[in-house]
């Protein structure tokens, strides 16, 4: 018998209208539990169902408030002080199968035993409240997650561009130092020239990237259309990605097919973007060894007036999740693996892309599998232009057979096609002597200029040899000269061009090898730690210059463990490494237990040339810091300073 059942209407009048009871033991198991009409109705149940009388206990809770509910009960129970009540919001199941939030309120009632309770309380709606309230905790988590990962991306962002810009600032700035040491060498100076012209553009680039994205995001990016080769933007690419292919290791193959249309109207430096971004991202994400291939093809059935190109960017690297392909043309976007780690990069290349294509007209969508490989492919639509060039019948060439060698078959189609279009009529008998050699420099079994040589004994000086490559040549034109090359033809290989090399006289310059060198430095050597191409030639380079001996190589630990004593007077050491930093390597060098070998001078090379980073070199063992882009007067002054001693 309960002691205080009178008490329940003054219970329930201070506690409202949709009352409930619930009797228990101590232990929480419910031996009964009951609704007022109120409650039923509450929950869009009948109230004159019997079912209510009985009702299971705790079947009608969601699954998660199950928990906290038990435990707040059992605390109430376990309070012998009679003054805390029962009071929790939590999901109900209604009557028509929807989860409704609720506040379930209720004061306990023993026995005089005290083994029975018996709660009464009531239930309060609180269904919109708590929605209301949950989706504003939803949107300031949303919030606070979107600026978190806003700022994390900016400050990635910040210290990718930092990088990223300095690698072309210390071409730039070493190729014109060289250039002014080789002034008597126009090959020479053709060459930095060159290289100095294709840094300052990817430089460029990347400062695009920063203003662009912010213009994009403003709405104030226009397409500026104007005339343009479609061959110089080719090409210019393939000078711009030569250093990166090089280092990398990477198969680059360039082809075309069915380009009729080469004077297009156009938005070239946005174009230039697309396809210096694609390729961009193919290298990175392409292991060494690896191939990538950029084919142009122009498509028929376009609006007279106008020609539809189709440009297909094909890699056979890590590829990308199904998932990941649906953010890929995101701001920021990467996706995470530990396949990627070290590859520099700020995620917003795809994002300019995908916004430039939108607004030139075109579309560009992606495919890729995992461990297989991504392709990119891409439609746009130019004007062509007013005044297209008429090519006249080239006499000499009419008849002539040509031989094309070319490991891709796809440029030994196009080139093919071109032929037929530029001949009117087609040899085909069998004993037809060739009149030219198209001959790819880079094929498997053997390379172009050994072909030239064989081809050379058998044919003699009188048919031109013409090399066609996606390489930088300049490096083999004297053995190619040697070897009786007539001229070489860069990839991509467009008709107007294929016409030129195959009738304008060609004739190699002789290289001039002659190099000053400067003795002050004959008997000294050093082991330069850089991991990129473009900066270990320029610092090779300046170095040897000076009188230098260079040994390179990017596992600086590994070359000192097995260095003899005396093998190396100095290392330059780059900071910024992807398989162990510089400051890692320095303090294993020092580590080692040749005394000798482990006090040997290291000068860093770092790009972030900040004051705070002085202290990090001298915990690391450091001698000195050279900064990127390297001023030689100041590199000459360091290592003057550092081995002045010896």
């Amino acid at each position: 018998m309960f002691t205080n059942e009178n008490s329940a209407d003054a219970v329930y009048g201070s506690l409202g209208e949709s009352r409930w009871s619930m009797e228990c033991d101590e232990n929480v198991n419910v031996l009964s539990l009951w609704w007022n009409e109120g409650t039923c109705h509450l929950m869009g149940y009948d109230y004159d169902k019997e079912y209510f009388q009985t009702l299971p206990p705790f079947t009608h809770l969601h699954p998660d408030d199950l928990k906290h509910t038990m435990t707040a009960l059992q605390n109430v129970l376990n309070d012998q002080s009679g003054l805390l009540k029962f009071d929790i919001e939590h999901r109900f199941l209604t009557a028509n199968g929807q989860y409704k939030w609720v506040r379930s309120v209720g004061k306990p009632i023993r026995n005089e035993e005290k083994k029975r309770i018996k709660f009464y309380g009531l239930i309060t709606d609180i269904d919109d409240h708590k929605k209301n309230e949950l989706k504003r905790q939803k949107d300031l988590i949303d919030a606070l997650a979107a600026v978190k990962h806003a700022n994390n991306a900016k400050t990635q962002f910040l210290n990718n561009m930092s990088h990223d810009i300095r690698t072309p600032m210390n071409a730039i700035i070493g190729f014109t130092a060289l250039a002014a040491g080789h002034i008597d060498e126009p090959e020479k100076i053709k060459d930095y020239l060159k290289k100095i012209t294709t840094s300052s553009k990817h430089l460029l680039s990347l400062i695009n990237d920063v203003l662009d994205m912010s213009r994009i995001e403003s709405g104030r990016v226009k397409i500026d259309e104007k005339e343009v080769h479609l061959p110089d933007v080719f090409h210019d690419l393939r000078a711009i990605l030569q250093p990166d292919i090089f280092s990398r290791g990477i198969d680059l193959l360039f082809d075309t097919l069915g380009v009729i249309n080469e004077d297009v109207i156009c938005d070239r430096l946005r174009l230039n973007q697309i396809l210096l971004n694609l390729l961009s991202n193919a290298l990175k994400y392409t292991n060494p060894r690896g191939t990538v291939s950029v084919r142009l093809i122009q498509k028929p059935k376009a609006p007279k007036g106008y020609a539809h190109y189709e440009i297909r960017v094909k890699d056979n690297g890590i590829g990308m999740s199904k998932e990941f392909q649906k953010h890929i043309f995101e701001a920021f976007a990467r996706e995470k693996t530990s396949t990627i780690s070290g590859i520099q990069g700020a995620g917003l290349g795809m994002a300019i892309t995908k916004n430039i294509i939108d607004m030139m007209g075109g579309t560009i969508e992606v495919h890729s599998k995992l461990g297989k490989g991504t392709e990119f492919i891409v439609n746009l639509q130019f004007r062509l232009n007013s005044n297209p060039i008429v090519y006249d019948k080239i006499d000499e060439l009419q008849n002539i057979r040509v031989l094309v060698a070319d490991d891709d078959v796809n440029t030994c189609y196009s080139v093919s096609q071109m032929l037929q279009e530029i001949r009117t009529q087609f040899a085909i008998q069998s004993g037809d002597e060739y009149g030219a050699f198209t001959i790819d420099w880079m094929m498997p079994d053997m390379n172009g200029i050994e072909v030239v040589r064989r081809i050379r004994k058998v044919i003699g000086n009188a048919k031109p040899i013409i090399i066609l490559t996606a390489y930088d040549w300049s490096d083999i034109e004297e053995e190619a000269r040697e070897a009786g090359v007539t001229a070489f033809c860069a990839k991509p290989i467009f008709m107007s061009e294929l016409r030129e090399v195959l009738t304008k006289p060609f004739r190699l310059p002789v290289l001039n090898k002659k190099q000053e060198k400067l003795n002050h430095f004959e008997d000294k050597k050093i082991l330069l730690v850089e991991d990129n191409e473009l900066n270990r030639e320029i610092v090779t380079e300046i170095l040897q210059n000076i009188g230098f001996e260079i040994d390179d190589g990017d596992i600086a630990v590994s070359k000192m463990k097995y260095a003899k004593r005396n093998q190396y007077d100095l290392i330059l050491m780059d900071i910024q490494m992807q398989r162990m930093d510089g400051y890692v390597a320095t303090r294993e060098i020092r580590t080692l237990p040749d005394s000798q070998i482990a006090n040997i001078p290291i000068i860093a090379m770092i790009a972030n040339a900040f004051e705070e980073d002085k202290k990090a070199d001298l915990e690391a063992g450091m001698n000195g810091r050279i900064a990127k882009p390297i001023d030689i007067a100041h590199l000459l002054e360091i290592l003057s300073n550092t081995l002045k001693g010896d």
